[in-house]
């Protein structure tokens, strides 16, 4: 296992910021990585997130220092979305198994979790989100089929894409945790143009489900101060809650996005009009 801590960073700051200083605070480059547990602690809300790719042997949800309990999920939930093969979780012996595009919720209070693959030569890929919690949920499994789906967008935009919501009030009970998955139609490659921020939440993103030579250009910043990073798949996104949050890929491609603040309201969001960015 190995954790990275981010520190949160003021919007001023973040301007005078190049682009390696920029990926250094913001991007989370690696998270897959066979037989092993990647995680990253941020300031901003801690938000937890981390990446578990069991190639062999299951993997135990370790408790790190910076979590500051003896348990991972003694104060906090998680979201758990697989992005790879077939795969499984089990919270306190017993097993849920997730095909690609599941969603497993796991409340305060779990004392073991653990991952595991179903075949080695196509291990399962868990993508994980944790945020602070005040109180006990119960574990929910969401098919990708049975999560709230949106479409959105129109083709004149380059924007057509299905949203599904999983971690949501009235789908799933939660602390503060609201988790989803946006896959962009052919064709299609803007998300979430016209930009909005919500300084209330702060949010990270998970770019896949895209050529390995394609990227996403992810925009970042306040308003007024746009920056961008070029993201690979397989990467996340710190966002706090001061910076807009949309992108533009060379192709198509899905993202899971997922929050943490003082709400769950998912319409609670202050617009940005096109004509304001800079």
């Amino acid at each position: 296992m190995t954790i990275d801590i981010r520190q949160a960073v003021h919007p001023e700051h973040a301007a005078t910021l190049g682009t390696a200083e920029l990926r250094r605070h913001f991007l989370i480059e690696e998270l897959f990585v066979p037989g092993e547990i990647r995680l990253t602690y941020s300031h901003i809300d801690r938000l937890v997130v981390g990446g578990v790719m069991p190639s062999g042997a299951s993997i135990t949800l370790p408790a790190p220092k910076a979590i500051g309990q003896e348990r991972f999920l003694a104060r906090r939930e998680i979201g758990i979305c697989n992005i790879g093969g077939r795969g499984s979780v089990t919270v306190d012996g017993t097993a849920y198994r997730l095909q690609a595009r599941d969603m497993l919720y796991v409340g305060m209070g779990a004392d073991a979790v653990s991952f595991s693959s179903e075949d080695s030569a196509m291990p399962a890929q868990f993508y994980l989100l944790s945020t602070p919690a005040h109180a006990a949920h119960p574990t929910m499994l969401v098919r990708e089929q049975d999560a709230n789906a949106l479409e959105l967008g129109a083709p004149d935009n380059a924007n057509c894409r299905t949203l599904r919501q999983y971690i949501v009030p009235g789908r799933v009970a939660s602390c503060q945790l609201v988790m989803g998955l946006t896959t962009l139609k052919a064709g299609s490659v803007w998300n979430t143009m016209p930009a909005h921020v919500h300084d209330r939440r702060s949010e990270a993103y998970l770019y896949f489900g895209f050529p390995a030579d394609q990227r996403v250009f992810h925009l970042m910043g306040e308003a007024q101060e746009t920056r961008h990073l070029v993201v690979a798949p397989g990467q996340a996104i710190l966002s706090p809650g001061w910076s807009i949050h949309s992108g533009c890929g060379t192709t198509a491609y899905s993202f899971i996005w997922a929050m943490g603040g003082d709400n769950q309201a998912f319409t609670d969001m202050d617009m940005i009009a096109i004509g304001d960015l800079k």
